[in-house]
């Protein structure tokens, strides 16, 4: 079974969270622990890395937290993945370290692999977080299902 990563999890939940604020409102790390259980260590590096990458805007202080910068519906859950967890990889010969794999070598399914990982790529890139957030509100919005 193909699950997502509980970081992509974390951050799903907080950009959530956030979009139904007022904008220019910040969320401190600790409203979105308290709000829905999240660890707080793992919560927080998630949202420094979407911050890093120009999704979030980080704000110091006692008044600080996050906003969200970028328009949800721009931002792929493929690029959200890939922010958290790295390159998308469904088998471990993929890797760019193939040696992790004992049989690579004599593998007669590489290619296949291959093909589903760019498959599921290709469908991470169709959806918007901003689809996954809003669920059936934007999927029928958008004329389709999810």
């Amino acid at each position: 079974m193909n699950r997502i990563h509980r970081k992509v999890e974390y951050a799903l939940i907080a950009l959530k969270h956030m979009r139904s604020k007022t904008p220019g409102e910040r969320t401190p790390v600790k409203e979105i622990v308290a709000a829905y259980g999240c660890p707080q260590d793992v919560t927080a590096r998630v949202l420094q890395a979407l911050a890093g990458k120009g999704i979030l805007i980080s704000e110091q202080g006692s008044h600080g937290g996050y906003m969200i910068a970028k328009d949800l519906g721009r931002v792929s859950f493929h690029e959200l993945m890939e922010i958290i967890l790295g390159p998308l990889e469904v088998a471990r010969c993929l890797h760019e370290e193939a040696g992790l794999c004992e049989i690579r070598g004599t593998c007669n399914i590489v290619s296949p692999i291959q093909n589903l990982n760019r498959r599921i790529g290709d469908f991470y890139k169709s959806l918007s977080v901003a689809e996954l957030i809003e669920g059936a509100r934007a999927s029928k919005a958008l004329g389709g299902g999810l």
